[in-house]
């Protein structure tokens, strides 16, 4: 009898130390929600336009980026006077490179795994106000240190398995890193993306200070120059040209 007794106190304690802990992430979820602006008004974003700069190797690059939310995404770069384009259209996606650049100069299909790649660049928010409306796996594991400061870290975990750990900031509330593994030219590679700098664009927040591994060596800066909310904005931008 008492070695029931104390399997059922057991139970019960572990039942109440998971309820508190699935509670503690619905807080953490609810106050993060809250600083980027509420759930209700990033739901009447349907259109947005980005403005990006940042430097490689000494060379200065200009993008934008026209969204129409969950459906199409455009970006444009600039560089050398040249102009990289990057569409993904539903399920397909095309590029147009300059020869110099590795491409043909044509308008020219994206590999489907490009396509499932590029296809988040489609939403707008954060990697946790996404996880949260698609119905993702959103874990607490730990609070720590990061830099010197407290932060709340996460994991956003999708129905195919693949997981990212999110870093948010006990102060402010908003995500300061996330870490997580893409695919690239066929291999495996950690991705590690730093964001500061939020601030409020028609009642939404957008960090506007990114900043994640270059590929050619060191650390790349991305500054939002700017962002519109819900432009007009044409769906021909998205069809392929034909040649």
């Amino acid at each position: 009898m008492k070695t029931m007794i104390k399997s059922i106190c057991l139970v019960a304690t572990m039942l109440i130390a998971s309820v508190a802990y699935a509670q503690t992430t619905e807080e953490i979820l609810a106050k993060h929600e809250a600083a980027m602006g509420g759930a209700d008004k990033w739901a009447t974003v349907k259109t947005a336009v980005i403005k990006n700069k940042f430097s490689v190797q000494g060379m200065d690059i200009d993008s934008k980026t026209s969204l129409i939310i969950g459906k199409s995404f455009r970006q444009e770069v600039e560089v050398m006077g040249n102009k990289i384009i990057t569409v993904i259209d539903g399920d397909k996606g095309w590029m147009n490179r300059p020869a110099m650049m590795g491409g043909t100069g044509e308008p020219e299909d994206m590999p489907a795994e490009q396509v499932k790649m590029a296809s988040s660049q489609k939403t707008l928010g954060s990697i946790l106000t996404n996880a949260k409306k698609d119905g993702y796996k959103i874990e607490l594991i730990s609070k720590e240190k990061l830099e010197g400061a407290d932060v709340y870290l996460l994991t956003v975990t999708k129905p195919s398995g693949e997981d990212s750990k999110v870093y948010v900031s006990t102060t402010t509330n908003f995500v300061v890193k996330t870490q997580s593994k893409v695919q690239a030219n066929g291999q495996e590679i950690d991705s590690e993306v730093s964001f500061s700098n939020y601030k409020m664009v028609n009642g939404l927040a957008f960090p506007h200070t990114v900043e994640t591994a270059n590929p050619m060596g060191g650390m790349m800066t991305v500054e939002t120059v700017s962002v519109e909310i819900n432009p007009t904005i044409d769906s021909a931008i998205f069809a392929k040209p034909s040649k």
